[in-house]
């Protein structure tokens, strides 16, 4: 059976989607990384990578308007997409706190202190991956009829990615209580935005071997 030009639409906006997760974090340090360095604490972030080069808003920003443009099978799949692309773009607009600045310093889209703005950031940023962790789990893995053998592998990998970010986003708010290493945070940031780009990609059907046989 051929695809509709909407299926394909569909499928190419997935997939870009879970290509924008994946390269964010990559290409954010690839660029601060050939930059000045303000402090020898530059990589110990993706987030922190917003002072230094465009990269993080020049991907963010694109992937949160096709999450928030994004039109899903009903209404909570429309709503819980285009939260998240909204929290996605406040990511942004608010920067996270940086050693190297007064925590009072003006910062992001609406210059509020930069302390204040860090608050706004850490919310954003653990709701964007709850939000994207419930997608995975709850919405990717329905199915209209009698679910395929490889529908059913799909859901697996759905439900790795979702409870994946689940459970990081968890480890994350506990290490910060404990004598972690400061480079804790941008691992975190890499492993939650391959969850995300992954199960976007199997939904886009990026992966030939876990598409159903046409």
């Amino acid at each position: 059976m051929s695809k509709t030009k909407e299926s394909v639409l569909y499928l190419r906006v997935r997939n870009l989607c879970g290509i924008l997760g994946v390269v964010l974090p990559w290409l954010a340090l690839f660029s601060a990384g050939i930059a000045e360095h303000p402090s020898s604490e530059w990589w110990w972030s993706i987030s922190a990578t917003y002072y230094q080069s465009p990269a993080l808003v020049g991907v963010l920003v694109p992937a949160s308007i096709v999450l928030i443009t994004y039109v899903g099978y009903n209404t909570l799949d429309n709503v819980v997409t285009s939260l998240s692309g909204i929290f996605g773009l406040g990511i942004v607009l608010f920067p996270c706190q940086v050693c190297w600045l007064d925590a009072n310093t003006p910062v992001g889209f609406f210059q509020v202190p930069m302390h204040i703005s860090n608050i706004l950031h850490t919310f954003c940023a653990a709701t964007f991956f709850i939000l994207l962790a419930y997608n995975s789990i709850c919405l990717f893995t329905k199915s209209g009829g009698e679910p395929t053998d490889r529908k059913l592998l799909r859901n697996k990998v759905y439900r790795i990615c979702g409870w994946g970010m689940l459970a990081f986003e968890l480890a994350f708010a506990i290490a910060v209580l404990l004598p972690t290493p400061g480079y804790t945070t941008m691992l975190v940031e890499i492993v939650l935005l391959h969850l995300f780009g992954i199960s976007w990609l199997v939904k886009g059907e990026a992966v030939p071997w876990l598409n159903d046989k046409k």
